[in-house]
């Protein structure tokens, strides 16, 4: 921890790169839990273990003390006078509290339990987060029925599975007993029918309003009574999903990250309308698979998007503006304890894929300062998304 609240404190260019770069990042995460959005908990976990953070942000203010991250802000917003530099109320009330946000949040309260028995789950669509979706509730003891389109996508389902398996078979995490056990519990099919008697959907298929209503409307006809359906959506509205139904209470976000059957973090996402055993057992259902859950709000970007990408795209603009190369910010960044620099991690991501993140954050929330970056743009244009075409920011 010492290690690198004194990689952002030092009186060096790379600490002050990193200032620059993270204070409005702890800024944002600060008005997030000022607004009640998420608790403090959640956003530090969300970023822990939705981006392999060292700390969570309100952690990492804690840490650096809320007087230091207020008056690093302000000397930026002197600067940029732009409205997200402002130090946040929440930072203000830490200040003027002389407290932690760790104080400020008190008891965590009782672990969620399964109010709503979940003994079988359908997971709809045949791609790379569908698959380890059905994966992850298949080695957690739960029947798995799958949906796709036909033969061959269902059979591409089976050996994706097969083959994480077999690569835990060959570290002597799994032996072949527990593999076959584990491909028992899955069924494919090419109806949705199929999906009549399970006790939860997730839905994983493509990223269309239009063709996510459409299945929504076929799982409220088909679906029993009581049945909880699930959304990984990422960026789209789970109250639109909702609406189409006839039990908008039963209706859930779960947006897994990927790869599913590696990556921690479900973001629990509710409406108005979400019944709360609805949130509480599928939060249960989160721990009993192994997975970290976060509880937020249905809004564009959810904790982990909306706090990540506002930064990625601050990195973009502070090299435009000639502050730094692409390898001095990756290599400032990771100096703070990141996994990868934000250049790096653009081109992981796609940079097809942030540039649609960062226009969707700012036609729903309308900040001015998060306006997607001319590099960013200028890179997609050209076909450089990132390691997926061998060239981005860096090349490959």
């Amino acid at each position: 921890m010492q290690e690198i609240v004194d990689s952002i404190t030092a009186d060096d260019r790379n600490a002050e790169i990193a200032r620059t770069l993270l204070y409005p990042y702890l800024n944002h995460a600060a008005t997030m839990y000022g607004v009640g959005y998420a608790t403090a908990a959640d956003i530090d976990a969300g970023m822990r273990f939705g981006c392999g953070y060292p700390i969570g942000p309100l952690a990492l203010v804690d840490a650096l003390g809320a007087q230091t991250v207020v008056d690093g802000l302000e000397a930026l917003y002197a600067k940029t006078s732009d409205d997200l530099h402002k130090p946040a109320q929440a930072l203000l009330d830490r200040v003027a509290a002389g407290d932690t946000f760790a104080a400020a949040a008190g008891d965590a309260g009782a672990a969620p339990e399964i109010r709503r028995p979940v003994k079988s789950v359908g997971v709809v669509g045949t791609g790379t987060m569908a698959s380890g979706i059905a994966q992850v509730f298949a080695q957690s003891g739960f029947d798995v029925v799958f949906v796709g389109r036909s033969q061959e996508k269902l059979d591409g389902v089976l050996a994706y599975i097969t083959k994480n398996l077999d690569r835990s078979v060959s570290k002597g995490k799994l032996d072949e007993a527990g593999k076959d056990a584990i491909l028992a519990r899955l069924t494919g099919a090419t109806e949705r029918e199929a999906l009549a008697d399970v006790d939860l959907v997730v839905e994983a298929i493509a990223e269309d309003l239009d063709i996510k209503l459409q299945l929504f409307r076929d799982l409220d006809r088909i679906c029993k009574p009581g049945a909880i359906l699930a959304t990984t959506t990422s960026s789209l509205s789970i109250a639109d999903c909702a609406a189409v139904t006839g039990r908008p209470q039963d209706v859930i976000g779960m947006h897994f990250f990927n790869p599913a059957p590696i990556m921690k973090l479900v973001e629990v996402v509710t409406t108005e309308d979400t019944a709360a055993d609805v949130d509480e057992t599928v939060r249960a259902l989160c721990f009993a698979t192994k997975k970290h859950p976060v509880s937020c709000g249905d809004r564009a970007g959810f904790i982990v998007n909306a706090l990540l990408f506002p930064y990625l795209n601050d990195a973009i603009l502070f090299n435009e503006a000639g502050e730094g190369t692409l390898a001095e910010i990756d290599e400032a960044m990771k100096g703070t304890k990141l996994p990868m620099g934000p250049f790096e991690l653009l081109d992981v991501v796609g940079n097809d894929v942030s540039l649609a993140i960062q226009t969707t954050l700012v036609e729903t929330f309308g900040h001015e300062g998060w306006t997607p970056a001319e590099s960013l743009k200028k890179v997609v244009a050209e076909g450089k998304l990132g390691r997926k075409t061998k060239a981005g920011f860096h090349t490959y």
